[in-house]
């Protein structure tokens, strides 16, 4: 164990890319991928503008975005053992916050960051591997259930 105060890096939960069209990128990935779709979202007028691709514990995210402009959307998602001082951190490390967002941000460069616990996502690692990082393996009872509604609980 060690006195530093930080969070401590996890995993990745999910990586979200975004494209042109996502009813195209279902085809397109799915004439090369088995998967299964995890969820979806739709805009006002119906039109899917986000897919879920399920990976077992993680995700893909596939994200509609038209024309040229900052990618608002492109993200990737961190997996940390405690979140609570993340945000803190991140503005005093010369972050840029998202406004209306608790858990995102982006680096010096542009790149969009969302961070989520260990403890709520499906994700997960063997006991051997938390043990070995010195991360307390608990999930919430939201992650408990998507877990075991997969047989993975």
């Amino acid at each position: 164990m060690t006195d530093d105060p930080r969070p401590r890096l996890v995993g990745i939960n999910h990586i979200a890319l975004e494209v042109g069209d996502v009813e195209e990128a279902l085809d397109f990935y799915g004439a090369i991928f088995r998967f299964e779709l995890r969820g979806d979202h739709k805009d006002e007028e119906g039109r899917r503008d986000m897919a879920f691709l399920d990976m077992g514990d993680q995700f893909l995210a596939l994200a509609r975005h038209e024309g040229p402009g900052p990618d608002e959307h492109r993200h990737f998602g961190l997996t940390v053992d405690d979140r609570s001082r993340v945000m803190d951190l991140a503005e005093a490390a010369g972050a840029g916050l998202i406004e209306g967002s608790a858990n995102n941000f982006r680096d010096p460069w542009g790149n969009r960051i969302e961070v989520v616990e260990y403890r709520d996502v499906q994700f997960s690692k063997t006991p051997a591997v938390l043990q070995a990082m010195g991360v307390d393996g608990t999930k919430s009872e939201d992650a408990k259930a998507q877990l075991a509604r997969k047989g993975m609980g």
